[in-house]
């Protein structure tokens, strides 16, 4: 969907564009949410199958191209398209959340079975970073940890209209949620760290040019850096979860539908520096790891993942100079415990088609010539 630039907005309309979108919000929650939540699923199944939206869904199905290479057409396509209903799905949820997701109510919707290993490593005297992807409801783990009493501190890139912003933030921080605004997170993150609070990432988009590539579903991906240096710099643990929806009802002969605010919350992964500290290349095994971790949620629940990002957007140096996977790159993939040899084989066979590709578009042949001139310089 063709994104709303609210920050070229004139001044004088910002506050009429906030109530606006505060009595849609108003009336969305009025109805039951399964009730909300069926027309949610609708409308995103419509935008999915609508022809505006072709292209965003072509993205989609070359994602999960990626991650399922031995599923059939038919099948990416209606997974692209649960994946557009998860979507709008959230949307109710996030409206909804505030109300229901109370101190008194939260524990009837929220099942906390599997969350012994977070609130362990949360509890423990050592700082804790928490880790998720765009898959599940990432809003619904966060506001679950402050609900335990572990307020996390979330990196969060402000809204573009100020009234709205300041309306996400005042309804988050009512729960214990407390936002860090990613332009200013370097000098706010070490006294978080320092006091032992919370930090949470989700941390699945692409992280430009520069990140650190590792392998996601095979395919090397920008992974950011700050998580590593960060987690390396005070020993932190690192936890990777899950935000599950689960429940239906069944009407009539028809697909099951949506129950309502009805999550598990799950720990995909937990490790800390007795793991890393062994790999030749510590930020590039943290990286690594959470990237295995949210890999390793999605296949929990594909339905369930915003394929539409850009996950690979970014491509490292070496493909945007034409050459191939560097050996030194292979073996610190092969020294990562899970990896296996067809793995490798899939990362050079994607590697190989993606230079190609790159090479092929005219538009990178001058950022191609770029980069290697910075890299001589470097």
């Amino acid at each position: 969907m063709p994104s709303i630039k609210f920050n070229k907005l004139p001044a004088a309309f910002s506050s009429p564009v906030y109530w606006a979108i505060r009595s849609l919000a108003g009336a969305a929650a009025t109805p039951d949410i399964a009730t909300m939540l069926s027309l949610a699923k609708r409308a995103g199944r419509t935008l999915a199958e609508s022809r505006i939206n072709r292209s965003k869904l072509q993205r989609a199905i070359e994602n999960i191209r990626v991650a399922y290479p031995d599923w059939s057409d038919e099948q990416r396509r209606e997974l692209a398209a649960r994946a557009y209903e998860h979507l709008f799905m959230l949307g109710v949820e996030m409206v909804y959340t505030p109300r229901l997701l109370s101190h008194e109510g939260w524990a009837g919707r929220v099942d906390l079975t599997c969350l012994e290993g977070i609130v362990r490593s949360a509890l423990a005297s050592r700082p804790v970073i928490f880790i998720c992807g765009h898959c599940g409801n990432w809003e619904m783990a966060g506001y679950s940890l402050a609900l335990l009493g572990f307020p996390i501190h979330a990196l969060y890139r402000p809204l573009d209209l100020k009234p709205a912003d300041a309306w996400v933030r005042d309804v988050r921080s009512r729960r214990g949620m407390l936002l860090v605004d990613k332009f200013g997170a370097a000098k706010q993150l070490p006294t978080i760290m320092e006091r032992n609070q919370p930090l949470g990432f989700v941390a699945d988009q692409n992280a430009g040019d520069r990140g650190v590539f590792v392998p996601f579903f095979n395919r090397m991906a920008s992974t950011y850096k700050a998580i590593g240096l960060t987690a390396t710099r005070y020993d932190a643990t690192v936890v990777v979860g899950l935000a599950l929806r689960k429940g239906a009802r069944k009407v009539g002969p028809y697909e099951a539908e949506p129950l309502g605010l009805q999550y598990q919350i799950q720990a995909a992964d937990v490790f800390g520096p007795e793991d890393w500290n062994t790999h030749p290349d510590p930020l590039f095994y943290i990286a690594a790891r959470y990237r295995r971790a949210i890999e390793n949620c999605v296949r929990i629940a594909p339905e369930q993942n915003l394929w539409m990002h850009r996950f690979w957007k970014s491509r490292p140096l070496w493909e945007r100079q034409g050459k191939p996977i560097p050996a030194a790159v292979i073996e610190k993939v092969r020294a990562l415990p899970w990896i296996t040899e067809d793995d490798i084989l899939r990362m050079q066979d994607h590697c190989t088609r993606d230079t190609a590709e790159y090479a092929l578009d005219p538009r990178n042949k001058r950022a191609a010539a770029n980069a290697s001139a910075s890299d001589d310089g470097e």
